[in-house]
């Protein structure tokens, strides 16, 4: 049929960034489950350890030439990554997996509305932070959220950002090879606050197919899944798609977890999700040189 095959190689990216969401989420719903054996620290250090040996096995970045220029973005990319990943998964101790993935995106969601200034724009800020504030302990109830769960995911949103930034400026340098780089700094990073927070625990073989399993549903898999589809969607319909993911991780807590949420909760995941789609769609397209690579993930 004509124009059959325009729709499936759109189809096709799509549903792979569909399935690539969904492991991510899926892979944290695995990793909070083995909170109690080696805590958010020492999960956090396995994800990125065992990720860090996967990508660099698959994508051998020893070949990629290293600048101090490309190296300084490529620290400030790892770190950001790193302690994303660590205070994510320190959130999750305390709230609920879609809450901490809704406050978490807000971080990538303010980076995108600073770059305009139309009454649209503050419609979206509006959402977004009516959305924060439906899940901020303000109000007594019986669904009232830790706040330092709240702290931490907001304070892996703001890393998000950077690693956004950084991302962009390793990116130009590294090409695909930033991202097995980049979690072998973060992993270098994260590793001894693993170690010393979880000790020989970390170490017991009995956790290290769960830690693979982990590392392959939040690293491995999703990056490449997320670069194929990157390379082959148009960037506005990337990100639109990328608005769906707080929904996908609440459904991932929900199943995977039993974690069910308020009304109010739903509410509010609801507005950041609507924000950040609104965004997507309204957002001024940059210049080729400063436009955002989305080089994600992260939870």
């Amino acid at each position: 049929m004509p124009g059959s095959k325009p729709a499936v190689s759109i189809a096709i990216p799509i549903l792979l960034l569909i399935i690539a969401m969904s492991s991510i989420q899926g892979g944290a719903a695995l990793a909070k489950g083995i909170f109690p054996a080696v805590g958010a620290e020492g999960v956090s250090a396995l994800r990125l350890s065992l990720g860090a040996v996967i990508l660099c096995l698959v994508m051998r970045p020893w070949r990629t030439p290293l600048n101090r220029a490309g190296v300084l973005s490529l620290v400030g990319y790892g770190a950001s990554l790193g302690l994303m990943n660590l205070m994510f998964y320190m959130a999750l101790k305390t709230i609920p997996l879609g809450i901490a993935v809704a406050l978490e995106f807000t971080g990538p969601l303010v980076l995108a509305m600073l770059s305009s200034r139309r009454f649209i724009d503050f419609v979206w800020i509006a959402l977004a932070v009516l959305g924060i504030g439906l899940l901020l302990p303000i109000n007594p109830s019986d669904t009232q959220l830790d706040p330092t769960g709240i702290a931490l995911a907001l304070g892996a949103g703001v890393c998000w950002a950077l690693y956004i930034l950084f991302g962009q400026r390793a990116g130009a340098e590294h090409g695909s090879h930033t991202v097995a780089l980049g979690t072998v700094v973060a992993a270098i990073i994260v590793f001894p606050i693993g170690v010393y927070s979880a000790g020989s625990a970390m170490f017991h073989f009995s956790l290290l197919p769960v830690a693979v399993g982990v590392a392959i549903l939040s690293t491995a898999l999703p990056y490449s899944l997320e670069m194929f589809a990157l390379t082959r969607l148009p960037a506005r319909t990337f990100s639109t798609l990328m608005s769906m993911e707080p929904a996908i991780a609440a459904l991932s807590g929900l199943i995977f977890l039993q974690e069910r949420l308020s009304h109010t909760q739903w509410l509010a995941i609801g507005a950041i999700i609507v924000a950040a789609l609104g965004v997507a769609l309204t957002v001024k397209p940059q210049p080729a040189k400063n436009a955002p690579r989305d080089i994600k993930l992260a939870e």
